[in-house]
């Protein structure tokens, strides 16, 4: 079901050559760009009558409007399994726990006596929010996006989600509900690329948003690259990932189940186990199979993936080779199943997020643990991070000097700006103490 790469014996290669060696899906958002371009300029045209026309193409469902009605929003939350709304109210309390301590605040470093810097933070101004509903439905997607954005004080925020023949063209009602909890009263019936047009450009009903954030599929990936630069986004999401880093102290029945977990979203999705464990391999790929055979969405998710190209038991030496490489490989999700499990982790360079030890599992991060699960994949953790308060601020230096305090550097500043060829630079200085402004060459 699953396959092997034995990177044993031999010393590890370094940098790209070792990302070389381990499994990745293959996902080419540069592809799938050209296929979303006339869907993105369409909206950009059409407005509202194109994302209607979209959902009626895409989702089977003829809307009468895109904006979901507040009465659609407050009957959803009436209408909540209690449950379901306790566990949600709960995931929103962590998860304010969490993001509510990674404020920044304003800072001022002297620099000399009447010179300073300092850097306030700014939340952006309107957010464009978006919650998928494809193969399965996330509510815990929208509390992982809209938490950080309220807490960065974001006064605007915007949801999409794409529209369910199923509930009349309206998203699914768990995603209305989860937005009910959390006071977001503007929510759009939109999904995929169109979703991300209408932010970016706005339309008649919803205004243009200055970033977009939240977790899609390759066209949602696509739509954020093709809108770089006129909007911010969060990052371009791939398939999800779980790596895990055991050794013989590794439960096989947690393993395998965790495995399992993140193969579940899609038969795109990676599970890589890292391990030097030949017998703890074993036991895990022997635990597979029963556990799959127990659980749903067995042929059109979990055994594509599991069985693709993406997913793979790592054979190493030991546990230092298996950090470089799940370094090397930069998961999503990176559990660490160890002896001394802590420390272990405590060395981890590169990872989306990382989960210790047998009891903090993946997924325990995905819905309670406070964490964000929107996290870089396709190793893009090696460079970005997962989203956060951060994601929707602004530093902003506000430099202050008094005349003294600019003398004081003023020649080097000249000095520097001569030395790059920018004389005007030198003569803006140079003016505020009645210096002489060479004549242009």
């Amino acid at each position: 079901m699953i396959s092997r790469i034995d990177l044993r014996g031999d010393a590890l290669p370094e940098g790209p050559a070792l990302r070389d060696l381990l499994p990745r899906a293959e996902f080419d958002v540069q592809a799938a760009l050209e296929k979303v371009r006339p869907i993105c300029e369409d909206v950009h045209h059409r407005g509202d009558a194109a994302l209607i026309d979209f959902a009626e193409r895409f989702d089977g469902v003829r809307l009468d409007q895109v904006r979901v009605p507040a009465a659609a929003l407050a009957r959803a939350l009436e209408e909540l399994d209690p449950a379901v709304r306790a566990a949600l109210e709960e995931s929103i309390r962590r998860a304010r726990t969490v993001h509510r301590e990674q404020r920044r605040g304003t800072h001022t470093t002297q620099v000399v006596p009447g010179g300073s810097v300092t850097e306030k933070w700014v939340p952006v101004e309107r957010v464009g929010l978006y919650a998928p509903g494809g193969r399965s439905v996330y509510p815990s997607s929208v509390v992982m996006n809209v938490v950080p954005a309220q807490e960065a004080g974001v006064e605007s925020i915007a949801l999409a989600s794409p529209a369910q023949a199923e509930f009349s063209g309206l998203p699914h009602p768990t995603i209305l509900a989860a937005c009910a909890l959390l006071g977001v009263d503007e929510v759009y019936a939109a999904g995929g690329a169109t979703a991300v047009a209408m932010f970016a450009y706005g339309t008649e009903s919803c205004p243009p948003a200055n970033m977009v954030t939240g977790p899609g599929n390759i066209w949602v990936a696509a739509a954020k690259r093709y809108f770089t630069g006129r909007i911010g986004i969060d990052a371009e999401a791939g398939p999800t990932e779980i790596a895990v880093l055991a050794d013989d102290t590794a439960d096989p029945v947690h393993v395998a189940s965790d495995l399992i977990s993140q193969a579940e979203h899609d038969p795109l999705a990676a599970a890589v186990l890292v391990t030097d464990s030949a017998e703890l391999a074993d036991a895990v790929e022997k635990e597979l199979e029963p556990q799959v055979a127990a659980t749903r969405h067995v042929d059109d998710r979990i055994v594509p993936a599991l069985s693709g190209k993406q997913s793979a038991i790592v054979l190493v030496d030991g546990v230092d080779e298996g950090l470089k490489v799940v370094d090397a490989y930069g998961a999503e999700h990176l559990e660490i199943q160890t002896a001394d499990a802590t420390a272990v982790a405590d060395r981890v360079r590169n990872a989306g997020a990382i989960f210790i030890g047998p009891w903090a599992p993946v997924s325990l991060g995905d819905y309670a643990a406070g964490s964000n699960h929107v996290l870089p994949t396709g190793g893009c953790a090696c460079h970005s991070s997962g989203l956060s308060v951060q994601s929707f601020l602004r530093g902003i230096h506000i430099v202050d000097y008094t005349k003294d305090a600019l003398a004081e550097v003023a020649h080097h500043v000249v000095t520097l700006a001569e030395a790059e060829d920018l004389p005007a630079h030198g003569a803006a200085i140079k003016a505020r103490f009645g210096w002489k402004v060479p004549e242009s060459k």
